[in-house]
């Protein structure tokens, strides 16, 4: 594990809107972590390929295009399929409360729905990496 706290910040689909992400990278980046952004429509794929590149501990995802219920299991499952399972994925963006339940089910470790104050988020981070030591 790295001293520093690696954190991959992407938006995956065809989303066009990336302030809420560089709102929560910066963020992150504030607090002392390593974040890499990936930018606007990146595939499920290649925010894997990112994330085992640079030995991240999660990623964080943002989506605002209601493809949440498609892309995070797909990141997940990929990146169980390259015995990765253990970089965690938590998300945010326009989420309906009734999809949250579902999400953390098939792996999503949190979620964080719009109006959610930064610090929880980088509090949340920490707290994870606590709990791993």
């Amino acid at each position: 594990m790295h001293d520093q706290i690696r954190i991959v910040v992407a938006k995956p689909g065809l989303d066009g809107h990336d302030r809420g992400a560089k709102v929560i990278a910066r963020a992150l980046r504030d607090a002392g972590m390593e974040v890499i952004y990936t930018g606007l429509h990146q595939t499920p794929e290649q925010i894997v390929n990112t994330a085992i590149q640079e030995d991240a501990g999660f990623v964080g995802l943002s989506i605002l295009s209601g493809a949440h219920m498609t892309l995070f299991p797909k990141v997940i499952e990929l990146l169980r399929d390259r015995d990765a399972a253990d970089i965690e994925v938590f998300g945010g963006g326009i989420i309906p409360d009734a999809d949250i339940a579902p999400l953390k089910t098939l792996g999503v470790a949190e979620i964080f729905t719009p109006g959610t104050p930064t610090e929880k988020v980088v509090e949340w981070v920490r707290g994870r990496v606590a709990d791993r030591v």
